[in-house]
């Protein structure tokens, strides 16, 4: 729950608290304290289904975005697969060419 919307619960608790405590001295008439009690327990509801769907839109976000990115990185090795292909290929070349030049070499030196 994010730091703004805990103040506004505790807020609404508080005022609550106040609104449903009788003993105290400025209470007013029942009859008005209860539907204002009422309002703030279904404002705070509100907000506490707010914050509940926020959550979830949150927690869909990083599931769909880790979709993504996993299909994205597919889609990257799949690009990449004939360039490393062709990259294996010419290091294998390589190879190759440097054996037979140490051969050659050998051969020159040892006069075989």
């Amino acid at each position: 729950m994010t730091p703004v919307a805990q103040r506004i619960v505790m807020g609404l608790a508080v005022l609550m608290c106040l609104g449903l405590s009788s003993s105290l001295p400025c209470a007013a008439e029942t009859s008005k304290v209860g539907p204002a009690t009422k309002q703030v327990e279904s404002g705070a509801r509100q907000v506490g289904r707010g914050v509940e769907d926020t959550a979830k839109g949150v927690g869909n976000t990083v599931v769909e975005g880790a979709k993504v990115a996993g299909e994205k990185m597919q889609e990257a090795g799949k690009t990449a697969q004939p360039q490393v292909e062709n990259t294996l290929h010419k290091v294998k070349d390589g190879a190759e060419a440097a054996e037979t030049s140490v051969k050659n070499f050998v051969n020159k030196l040892f006069g075989k």
